[in-house]
């Protein structure tokens, strides 16, 4: 009997189903996501449902609840901060453009889509802190290599880069949310270089204080 003439197995059965199942699950969550922006972020499963075309038991043969769908909304939304930006990031040098780039390649993921990042901080889910903790490392290893080479050119112990840059990089959220929250009040070239004169400038004072007595070791 040929390949083609043999019964279909179990386990190949099970397999695609499985991938029927998660292709289904990725096409509800996309509807999740048009149901946050049409909506805006203190959408309900009834809306989400409604723009997914089914009931809401159906949902919940997907996501055993509204929580998981609201994780599974948020890893979505915190994977696209991840592909926007790590890219700039992998071109990082000491340049002050560079990090500006960085800056600005994370605003505009945010004004892109400003009900989806609302969303996610407004979700308050267990397992969103991780995602969002996850897409800052991305960024702050980056910055942390940047300030570490900047550090080593001024003869300076290279220590402090990595609690800096995540000092930096939550700086920039902070800003980034507040922006947001307050309907974008200035453009978004003008907080980028706003941002990037306050932390650049930063990098540079280093110089300053290693010259006082005691220099960066006084502060240890």
């Amino acid at each position: 009997m040929s390949d083609v003439d043999e019964p279909v197995k179990p386990d190949r059965r099970r397999g695609r189903w499985a991938e029927h199942r998660e292709q289904r699950r990725e096409l509800l969550i996309t509807a999740a996501i048009a149901a946050v922006r049409r909506y805006g972020p203190d959408v309900g499963m009834d809306a989400v449902a409604a723009e997914a075309g089914v009931s809401k038991p159906i949902l919940y043969r997907y996501f055993a609840d509204k929580s998981a769908l609201w994780l599974a909304i948020a890893q979505r939304v915190a994977g696209r901060v991840v592909a926007a930006v790590e890219p700039v990031t992998a071109q990082l040098r000491q340049d002050r453009t560079m990090v500006a780039a960085v800056i600005d390649t994370y605003l505009t993921a945010l004004s892109a889509e400003p009900d989806l990042y609302r969303f996610l901080h407004q979700a308050n889910m267990p397992g969103t802190d991780h995602l969002v903790a996850a897409a800052s490392e991305t960024v702050a290893g980056a910055l942390a290599r940047v300030i570490g080479d900047r550090l080593r050119d001024l003869g300076l112990d290279a220590g402090p880069a990595e609690p800096w840059a995540y000092g930096l990089v939550g700086c920039v959220q902070s800003v980034g949310d507040w922006w947001l929250r307050h309907h974008q009040p200035i453009s978004q070239q003008a907080l980028t270089e706003y941002l990037t004169t306050l932390l650049w400038n930063g990098i540079g004072g280093v110089s300053a204080a290693a010259d006082r007595p005691g220099g960066l070791a006084a502060l240890a």
